[in-house]
Parts: C-alpha cells; structure tokens; sequence
C-alpha cells in the first residue's frame, strides 16, 4: 500500500498518510470530507483519468487506512499533511479539490505554504468562511449544535453517522437521491474513522475562521455549492465565500444536497474537466458571477 510519512516536527509522532494516484496526466489533488475517507472520490477517479488528469487522493489522519494518532486535528497539522503529501510526491501545477471540511485544507495550505505549486483551486459544499456563530458572525451556527453532534458522537456513533448520512445526502419520506446501499457505504467510510478524530474534527471545522485565509488566495477558484445543502448551508458558505475571493468562479447546483459528489456526480465530473483543462465552466446551469454573492442572507439555517 502507498503511504507517505508525516513528520511534521521533534515531538509530534510521525503518522503514515495513505494515498491513491493515478499516475499519468495533469496532477489534481482532492481532499475528502468529514468523515469519509478517500474513497468517497470514487466516481471522479472513474471518469476524469480519461481526460489526461492525474487523480490523487488521500486519507486525512484519523480516517480510512491513514495513521490515527490521538492528536494533530487542527488546520494547521491538517495543512502540513497536506504539504508533506505535495512535497513528497514533487507536485507542480496542480488543482487542489476540496469537499466539505477538506475546502478549509485547501484555504488553510494556501494561506501557510503559499501558491507556487497550485494552478487552480475547487471548494465544493466547503465549510469556508467561517461556520461558528460569534459576535463578529451572528448567521452562524450555534456552538450547542457541534457540542450535540460531539455528545452523540460519544455516545453512539454509528447511529449518529446513520442519521447523518441521511441528512448529508437528501434523503427524506419524498425525496430518495440514494439507493440504502450508498448510505449503507457511505456509514462504513465513516466508522472506518477513529471516534477521537471523529470527534476533534467536529471541533476544528466548526470552530476554525478561514476569513483571513481567504484573502491571501489569487489562483483561478471554482466554488461549487448545492443550495439544498442541510450541512453547510449555502448562504453562509458557498455564497460569503465566492465574494471574498475576487474573480471566483461560483456555480449553484439547484436543489443539491452537500453530498453533491454523488448526487450530481456527472454534472460534477464535467465542470471540474472543464475549469482543469481551461480554467472556465459550463454555462448550462445556475452559473452566478460572485459578486453576486455580496448580497448575503440573514436567515436562520435549519440546524
């Protein structure tokens, strides 16, 4: 199995990160979400190595056949694994992909290790800007909502996840986007996880504030975002984040749910060819320049 050693300095443990890489093409690199592993990617390495695009994809600590030290969960770590893995494998020009908790990876790894080996950056159904209700961020989501989501973690996780799934997808008494067996694999990636990581990564992408990482970011951006997302609602995310990266690409995926990667995986696999192979997007559907995005809404979200 391909693993690459993160060591990030004399007193942490170094932690065997684990990775998948297609080999031939243009690089990109994806980066999953909480709490899946690589393996939630399988549908855009079935398809985008036809276009001469190097897929890559690896675990997070803490999750899929990675390493699963007791510590090392916040941004800063998660960026330097993600560092060690471009340094590693010697990647230049390369797209960063990342879903969900992984958008605040890419932000974070810009913000610290600077642009010189990225080209192009994708944050699909991304926790950017900032998710934690504050003073200076009154549409956020309340601090008791990711404490409940801790004590249920804690107390069981597989039915947690279960649920989660569910909500991550859509899928309720009408509408079904999924088969059970998807949710079904689905809840396996995420028990392959480690209840410690698990739990602290709750921590880091509800608590962690992407706003000043944002600005350092001049690479062509894609924002993708479902507006039916129940997990990081669009208005507060996808939105705030594409008016603050001038001249980001911003395209709504109209009823999407966050688990978008499979919902509208097609769709999906067309846009990022097309933004990695000419920096654009399609103009079928729901496109919208970003300074739309400046007009934000105050509304409650349904957590």
């Amino acid at each position: 199995m391909p693993y690459i050693k993160s060591v990030q300095d004399s007193v942490s443990e170094p932690v065997n990160i684990y990775y998948e890489d297609t080999i031939k093409g243009r690089p990109v690199v994806f980066i999953h979400g909480w709490p899946l592993s690589h393996d939630m990617w399988e549908y855009q390495f079935n398809e985008l190595p036809k276009y001469g695009i190097r897929c890559i994809a690896y675990d997070r600590r803490g999750f899929g056949k990675s390493g699963k030290p007791w510590n090392g969960y916040d941004y800063d770590t998660l960026a330097g694994d993600l560092k060690i893995v471009l340094d590693e494998l010697d990647l230049e020009d390369v797209t960063l992909v990342g879903f969900s908790m992984g958008g605040g990876e890419v932000v974070r790894y810009i913000s610290k290790y600077g642009e010189d080996r990225i080209s192009k950056i994708v944050l699909l159904s991304a926790v950017t800007p900032f998710m934690l209700k504050a003073d200076d961020n009154p549409n956020g989501i309340p601090q008791e909502t990711f404490d409940d989501f801790i004590y249920q973690t804690k107390n069981d996780r597989p039915d947690f996840l279960s649920a989660f799934g569910k909500l991550f997808y859509g899928v309720n008494i009408i509408n079904k986007p999924v088969s059970q067996a998807m949710l079904d694999w689905t809840l396996k990636l995420a028990l392959n996880g480690s209840p410690k990581a698990t739990v602290e990564c709750i921590k880091s992408f509800s608590a962690t504030d992407f706003r000043e990482d944002l600005k350092k970011i001049t690479v062509p951006t894609l924002i993708i975002h479902g507006d039916s997302d129940k997990i990081v609602p669009i208005d507060m995310s996808g939105s705030r984040t594409a008016y603050l990266i001038p001249g980001a690409k911003y395209k709504i995926y109209a009823g999407a749910p966050h688990g978008l990667f499979i919902t509208e995986k097609e769709m999906l696999n067309n846009d990022l060819i097309t933004f990695i192979e000419n920096g654009t997007i399609s103009s079928e559907t729901n496109s919208m320049d970003a300074l739309a995005a400046e007009s934000i809404s105050s509304a409650q979200y349904p957590f």
